[in-house]
């Protein structure tokens, strides 16, 4: 660890910086410039005369959030058009099921018991990627099973959840409109992302 920031005060300031440095990296637009920002943190610190007018700056924001919706909406038409051809050819497999929504499943191993209902809370273990292989989300790398109602997750989940009894386990291929659509959701599952997720059913509680 670096001996730069010894003391509460050194440190909460690193946090600042690293909250700004992740809100820009989070946001980020062609012709960033780190020393332009250093330069109006440092105005607006001081309290200087502004070297550039409001209007001006609010115009900028403008053409950039202009440019940055722009481009968030052309990934989106790819990655939806991705998911397409990739649930397309998935269909295709002997052992992939399709049902009439949309969702597809695949059965790495049967269970047996009462499956659950849209009401009923279950016990799950889970690990869920992007079509291209990342992983966004896992109970199985945690280590610790998550529990939740069957009607309050993602409408993937809900059907595919109401066809396993305890036991069984399968891996779902699951399409945008049945996952987090056009929302997304955090910085890791894209809008219109097409989500894989292996399921395992441990318990109807």
């Amino acid at each position: 660890m670096s001996d730069l920031f010894n003391t509460g005060a050194e440190k909460a300031s690193y946090g600042i910086g690293l909250q700004m440095g992740e809100q820009l990296k989070a946001n980020p637009f062609d012709g960033l410039n780190l020393h332009s920002v250093f330069e109006g943190m440092k105005d607006a610190y001081a309290g200087e005369a502004l070297r550039v007018e409001i209007p001006e700056i609010q115009a900028a924001f403008e053409a950039i959030n202009a440019e940055i919706q722009k481009r968030r909406e052309e990934e989106a038409k790819v990655l939806a058009a991705e998911g397409t051809a990739f649930l397309e050819d998935n269909a295709k497999r002997a052992e992939v099921t399709v049902t009439e929504s949309g969702l597809q499943y695949e059965v790495l191993a049967t269970g047996e018991g009462d499956k659950p209902a849209a009401d009923s809370t279950v016990r799950v273990h889970y690990h869920g990627t992007l079509i291209n292989g990342t992983v966004f989300d896992s109970s199985v790398e945690r280590g610790q099973p998550a529990e939740f109602p069957v009607n309050g997750v993602i409408k993937g989940w809900t059907e595919a959840l109401q066809l396993m009894a305890p036991g069984a386990k399968f891996r779902l291929y699951i399409p945008h409109d049945l996952a987090y659509g056009e929302r997304g959701a955090g910085a890791s599952i894209a809008p219109f992302s097409t989500l894989i997720f292996d399921v395992e059913l441990l318990e109807v509680l």
